[in-house]
């Protein structure tokens, strides 16, 4: 147990000590490693850019939405004050003298 706990031991300071990168494996390879430690980078910053544009999506689709229920909202209360019993109640209110006529519209033709 003992003979396995000091293996350990000395891989784990090998390791974080910093003398593995000096071995000859690491020295040949050293170009790959730093290949390899720069695509991790690309694809953790490519992540987060990602998430930041998912958030904003969201963020313009809940825009989107309020817009559209404000446009039916407006539309729908236009179309009810433009119907004619409307218009002729508001006139009513309003106390104008005016009456929808009941004979049908003339065109004079040239």
């Amino acid at each position: 147990m003992k003979f396995k706990f000091d293996n350990i031991r000395k891989s784990f300071v090998r390791v974080f000590g910093g003398s593995v990168l000096t071995e000859d494996f690491f020295l040949k390879n050293m170009r790959f490693v730093i290949a390899i430690v720069l695509v991790m980078f690309l694809f953790i910053s490519h992540r987060y850019k990602v998430l930041q544009q998912m958030t904003e999506i969201e963020k313009l689709q809940q825009e989107l939405r309020d817009a559209k229920y404000e446009s039916l909202t407006i539309s729908s209360s236009l179309t009810e004050a433009s119907r004619q019993g409307e218009i002729e109640r508001r006139i009513e209110e309003a106390g104008l003298e005016l009456k929808v006529t009941n004979e049908p519209v003339y065109y004079l033709d040239k």
